[in-house]
């Protein structure tokens, strides 16, 4: 259970700008970037961990050199709206071989799946094989990602 964390004051957020542009930075690069002392900048880097405001890294892969050219976006729309069924086929989502992300959203569809996959018969046999044969599925859509850009986010300045 995450600890509970006082509210964030500008040098935690100039440390969390610094970890957003480039996740490798090690504590004495950002405390030298930010002009704080090392043990500081662990202490409030441990802190954020623990409170659960940092919940890890991540790597950036290039899907294309890896052998997934191909990204798309899969709408998906069910028949039928029963918590346990949503639960349960959000889950079995999230375990398609190829799904990078799966957001459960409100609106016409209930779920988008970004996904990642080496020709477009993939793409094909993923809808047909791990998407529509699950019952409480009405209805899907495809469509192809030509360019994908990150954001400034949300602690851009």
């Amino acid at each position: 259970m995450p600890k509970t964390q006082p509210p964030l004051d500008s040098t935690d957020l100039g440390i969390l700008r610094a970890l957003v542009a480039d996740s490798t930075l090690t504590n004495k690069a950002i405390a030298s970037r930010l002009g704080l002392a090392e043990s500081t900048c662990a202490y409030r880097l441990r802190m954020m961990r623990d409170a659960g405001v940092i919940l890890g890294s991540r790597v950036t892969l290039n899907l294309s050199a890896l052998g997934f050219p191909i990204q798309a976006i899969i709408k998906v729309r069910l028949g039928s709206h029963d918590a346990a069924h949503v639960t349960t086929l959000y889950t079995k989502l999230t375990q398609i071989p190829g799904v990078i992300q799966a957001f459960h959203v409100a609106g016409e569809d209930d779920f988008h799946l970004h996904v990642a996959v080496e020709n477009p018969e993939a793409l094909r046999d993923m809808v047909l094989q791990h998407i529509t044969v699950n019952r409480v599925v009405r209805q899907t859509e495809t469509q192809l990602i030509f360019e994908a850009r990150d954001g400034v986010g949300v602690l851009a300045q």
